[in-house]
C-alpha cells in the first residue's frame, strides 16, 4: 500500500455541521458512516478493515460501522 487516504468523512464538514443538531451523537454517526460508505465505493473500494481502537462496539462506534455496511461496504 503507498499509504493514501482513499475516502474520508466527518462531522465538521461544512456541509454535515449545519445539517446535523450535534456532532457527537448516534444520529451524526450514522450520517458520517454513510457518507464515508459513499465516498469509498465512488473510490472503488468495498472491503475495509475496522479498528476500533479502545473503544468497545456500541454506541456511535456502531452506529457509524453498521451505516458503513448499509452504503455497502463490507468489514
Amino acid at each position: 500500500m503507498a499509504g493514501k487516504t482513499l475516502a474520508s468523512a466527518s462531522t465538521l464538514e461544512k456541509d454535515l455541521r449545519g445539517s446535523l443538531k450535534t456532532g457527537a451523537d448516534t444520529a451524526a454517526a450514522t450520517v458520517v458512516g454513510k457518507l464515508l460508505a459513499e465516498r469509498a465505493s465512488k473510490a472503488g473500494v468495498t472491503e475495509v478493515v475496522f479498528d476500533r481502537g479502545a473503544f468497545i462496539y456500541h454506541g456511535r462506534i456502531k452506529a457509524l460501522a453498521e451505516a458503513a455496511r448499509e452504503g455497502g461496504l463490507t468489514f
